[in-house]
């Protein structure tokens, strides 16, 4: 028994190689997993489930295969795909999740999220997110013509990578005050995150006992994969 967590793959139509390799993914190794959870950033943006981009299509018919073998696909939405709708997910048969969702994997309570929302030291990125999930807001946003969102998007994306560019790399990082809080809160012994793109399995002081960390990688390069089977908590890398 296996289950798959991916995350920030931010598949574009200027990085055909990253989709090449998500879609081999999707078509060997996948399929041998019982379940895939998407933990958000699955598209580098996303302006509404009208947009006619047929890479949309091609990883919707994809997903949707993988669904039809018999392993069920679930997404929780990243940073940059906030606005993945009711349509994409019912074209791919993918389940869209809450922010934040606690498992019961092989004995163990997990809690899986994007990530975004343990970076509290990042102050300003904290109030922007609050205002672009703010309901009304995406509503007005989705009413606008398809080429003024696109405008949009590429603005507010360019607008952020010049002010990261900025900031102290410690402060984009999840805060272990705020990591602490959430495990015990849900009460979970695991996290599974992505967002940060620092690959790695940390130990996690909960009080008296000890917690794990997965955090997931970027597929800029390669591609990464937490594995959870009955036996343990493996985080993989793989080439395209």
């Amino acid at each position: 028994m296996t289950t798959f967590f991916i995350a920030d793959i931010h598949l574009c139509v200027q990085e055909p190689a990253i989709t090449a390799g998500f879609l081999r993914f999707l078509r060997e190794d996948a399929p041998q997993a019982e379940a895939l959870y998407i933990l958000g950033d699955l598209f580098e943006a996303w302006i509404g489930d009208d947009d006619p981009q047929p890479l949309h299509a091609e990883i919707a018919s994809a997903l949707n295969a993988l669904h039809q073998q018999g392993v069920p696909c679930f997404f929780i939405h990243g940073n940059r795909d906030f606005l993945l709708g009711r349509r994409f997910a019912r074209d791919s048969l993918m389940t869209l999740l809450p922010e934040k969702k606690v498992l019961e994997l092989y004995g163990r309570r997990v809690l899986i999220l994007h990530g975004d929302t343990l970076c509290i030291d990042d102050v300003s990125y904290q109030k922007f997110r609050k205002k672009v999930h703010n309901p009304l807001i995406q509503k007005l946003f989705l009413m606008l013509p398809l080429k003024w969102r696109l405008q949009i998007a590429a603005k507010m994306r360019a607008g952020s990578k010049a002010s990261n560019s900025h900031k102290d790399l410690t402060i984009m990082d999840v805060n272990q005050h705020a990591v602490v809080q959430e495990m015990q809160t849900h009460g979970v012994e695991w996290m599974i995150h992505g967002h940060t793109h620092r690959p790695a399995i940390h130990n996690v002081e909960l009080g008296e006992t000890l917690g794990h960390r997965a955090v997931l990688g970027a597929w800029h390069e390669e591609g990464s994969v937490v594995k959870v089977t009955a036996d343990g908590v493996e985080l993989i890398t793989f080439p395209f």
